[in-house]
């Protein structure tokens, strides 16, 4: 029987180099979207009960879902975050969870930069006055000598700090296993978590989200920040606490704020946030490049094939799924 694996990333389309890669390694594929599941009404359940791997995007992978994949042995997920599936329910049910690091750190990182040019110059405020018939020539502030604070030093994280550091800003960074040797060699000054928030002029955020830390910026985070700061979340929507974020924004706590991650996307219309004129709202595309893109699709999809062709697949978060039968 021929093995089938399908590919619910949005982007990706049949014809294209994951569906020829996967085609030619002996895989019938099988494309879905979200969009297309809401026009069809064919609920995310039923398309999984006959696939043996998923190429997966940002869909909701519940334990329902993978309860309904009965011949399920893996997950490609494009992409550094995998809170979308549930992984112990993946795990529980002998199913291996891999994603795609590294992939689209230079991306996010320019994306970050982008983000703070745009805090610091004012550029959206500036376009919409100029849109609206006004010449206001409102004032920002340089990136050399301000301070980047960031909460995460991973992959993107340092990229992210490489960037900074070419722009004559200085760098602090707070992750719970600093590398030493990055610190040695770049200069970034290694910080507590709340050293960092009361340096950074721009607090940019580069963490996993889970129970530790679902709100990790919150009413007394932000209480701790320096006055006059702009917070950057390109990580999980997750680790703001929204309301907090727009107290913050309201007394004045914060300069302004750009977020490319929200708690639920797309922002809600009643959302507090949209009523700031010194947020910056980015549809979640800190990854979005065609190479960035082509990178993390094509390496979920390659430890997709191994897992299948029983090798160990690379970023694999869950080894021991290996240990529990399909249930």
């Amino acid at each position: 029987m021929t093995q089938r694996v399908l590919v619910t990333t949005s982007y990706l389309k049949p014809g294209g180099e994951v569906d020829q890669l996967l085609s030619e390694a002996g895989f019938e594929t099988v494309f879905t979207t979200p969009a297309q599941r809401e026009a069809d009404g064919t609920p995310l359940s039923d398309l999984v009960r006959d696939v043996d791997g998923i190429v997966a995007g940002t869909d909701a992978f519940t334990a329902d879902v993978i309860q309904a994949a009965t011949r399920l042995k893996v997950f490609g997920r494009c992409g550094v975050g995998y809170d979308n599936i549930d992984l112990d329910a993946a795990t529980r049910h002998g199913v291996a969870v891999t994603y795609t690091p590294g992939a689209n750190r230079r991306s996010v990182a320019e994306h970050v930069l982008a983000l703070m040019l745009n805090c610091a110059r004012l550029i959206p405020q500036n376009i919409a006055s100029v849109r609206a018939g006004r010449w206001e020539q409102r004032s920002g502030r340089e990136l050399d000598g301000a301070v980047l604070g960031l909460i995460g030093l991973g992959s993107i994280g340092k990229t992210v700090a490489r960037l900074a550091l070419a722009l004559g800003m200085r760098v602090v960074a707070h992750d719970p296993y600093l590398d030493e040797d990055f610190l040695a060699e770049t200069g970034v000054e290694g910080r507590t978590f709340d050293e960092v928030l009361a340096e950074a002029d721009f607090l940019s955020l580069h963490i996993f989200l889970d129970d530790s830390t679902r709100h990790l910026i919150d009413a007394a985070a932000l209480r701790k920040v320096k006055p006059g700061s702009f917070l950057i979340n390109t990580a999980r929507g997750e680790v703001v606490d929204e309301e907090a974020l727009a107290d913050a924004l309201e007394n004045g706590a914060l300069a302004g704020a750009a977020l490319d991650v929200l708690a639920e996307e797309p922002l809600p219309l009643d959302s507090r946030l949209r009523g700031f004129d010194n947020v910056v709202f980015t549809a979640h595309i800190g990854a979005a490049t065609e190479q960035a893109r082509s990178r993390s699709s094509l390496m979920a999809a390659r430890q997709v094939v191994d897992a299948l062709r029983g090798r160990t697949p690379g970023n694999l978060v869950n080894p021991e799924h290996l240990a529990l039968e399909r249930r």
